[in-house]
């Protein structure tokens, strides 16, 4: 298959989950089929991006793009302009004619078997007219994180602010899923999400893969026995908020037991919130943004994913399990990924609760190292991703198939209005 491949950004530098998993799903398709990848470029990427995009591309075409900074006045004057605006910030933001105007042309060629848009960032650029079937890769409910951030925000502005952005996300989240010819999620509960409460009928779902090879313990690291690890993008809120919550709600509750335990925080563009840890909690360390994570989960004790907000499925779990390493994570944090409490992994989801899983492996690192041992077989054995990708390009090739068969020019499938969605942590 020719596969059209839509994206907001190039994929170097390769530091968050998003990136990952497209990077490594792209990487494996090109071995079978040629890939086109097809971004828009803001200058912010690696500078040898367009040339590193070789690796998971046949050919790479780019639109400039140019968003205001975040933080910036132009930044507040765009936030200004769209409170008057049906769309979320988080969508709106990407809008781009040029990008819409090179989809059609390259459609119009006449050798592209299908289109995927990656997020659902840029799919408000794909026309409807394409004559080529479409497939929506969703890493998340999106309308779900949104949900969620309303649901545990403090401040009652912030609160009123993420909820109307929650509403705007669901209805388009919903609308778009409708307008294309298959969605493609990345756990069974999303695709429910999508099928039950979104009324669509065109869904499958592809697993979480890690690249077992990568992420495996060097032997060269020394093991820290009272050290807990985080590891992602810093600049995703989610993550912000797991390491907030953590530190205010759960640390305390570990430093009372174990009184020498470090927290090390790792990832790329710490927020200020984020740098300010250390100052109240000299027990923690944040490292921005580092060249391989790999190290740091290795000389970890315990891995910990205590996120409140998310959805999709969490890559640097996958990771810390295929460095035989323990996770203890909330079930958020957990969602989509077929672990095994108290087998490869620990759910906790109250502070106390959490605390008290961490403690526990901290005081009998047997007990760790065997979690850490079954997680690494399951991973192993489950998720590489060739295995990963061969699912999500029979899915693509379904959807071509049924183009195929039909008499008439593929056209986006319309469905009636489905019920409002009611994420599970609502429920």
């Amino acid at each position: 298959m020719h596969i059209l491949w839509i994206k907001t950004e190039f994929l170097h530098p390769v530091d968050k989950g998003g990136r990952i998993r497209s990077y490594q799903m792209l990487r494996a398709l090109k071995r079978d089929h040629r890939i086109t990848y097809l971004t828009l470029d803001d200058g912010s990427a690696a500078p040898d991006a367009a040339t590193l995009a070789g690796e998971y591309s046949d050919a790479v075409e780019r639109v400039p793009f140019a968003p205001p900074a975040k933080g910036s006045l132009a930044f507040w004057m765009d936030l200004a302009r769209n409170a008057l605006s049906s769309l979320p910030y988080a969508v709106d933001r990407y809008r781009s004619m040029a990008l819409r105007e090179r989809i059609a042309a390259l459609c119009a060629r006449g050798d592209v078997d299908v289109v995927v848009c990656d997020f659902l960032a840029p799919s408000l650029n794909v026309p409807d007219d394409l004559g080529v079937p479409t497939v929506l890769f969703q890493h998340n409910v999106e309308a779900m994180i949104w949900e969620r951030h309303a649901q545990v925000a403090a401040n009652p502005v912030k609160r009123a602010y993420m909820r109307e952005q929650w509403r705007r996300m669901l209805r388009h989240e919903r609308a778009e899923c409708a307008r294309f010819d298959h969605v493609i999620a990345v756990s069974p509960q999303d695709a429910a999400v999508f099928s039950t409460q979104f009324g669509l009928g065109n869904v499958s779902h592809v697993p979480t893969g890690v690249d077992t090879e990568f992420f495996q313990p060097s032997g060269n690291e020394v093991q820290q026995s009272h050290e807990l690890v985080f590891t992602g993008s810093m600049d995703w809120m989610p993550n912000e908020d797991a390491m907030n919550w953590f530190a205010a709600e759960i640390l305390p509750l570990v430093q009372a037991r174990v009184p020498d335990v470090t927290v090390t925080v790792v990832g790329r563009n710490p927020p200020a919130s984020i740098r300010a840890l250390p100052e109240t909690h000299p027990a923690i360390r944040v490292t921005g943004s580092v060249p391989d994570v790999r190290p740091y989960i290795e000389r970890a004790a315990v891995f910990i994913v205590p996120m409140r907000v998310g959805g999709g499925t969490r890559l640097k779990i996958y990771e810390a399990m295929a460095m035989e390493r323990a996770v203890v994570s909330t079930a958020i944090g957990a969602e989509g990924l077929p672990v095994n409490d108290g087998v490869d992994a620990v759910i906790a989801d109250k502070p106390q609760a959490f605390a008290d899983a961490v403690v526990a492996l901290l005081e009998d690192p047997a007990r760790a190292a065997q979690i850490g041992q079954a997680a690494a077989t399951v991973v192993r054995t489950e998720n590489g991703w060739d295995g990963v990708a061969a699912r999500f390009a029979e899915s693509c090739r379904l959807v071509v198939e049924a183009a195929s068969l039909s008499s008439s020019a593929p056209s986006r499938r319309t469905t009636q209005t489905p019920p409002a969605l009611t994420s599970p942590a609502s429920k």
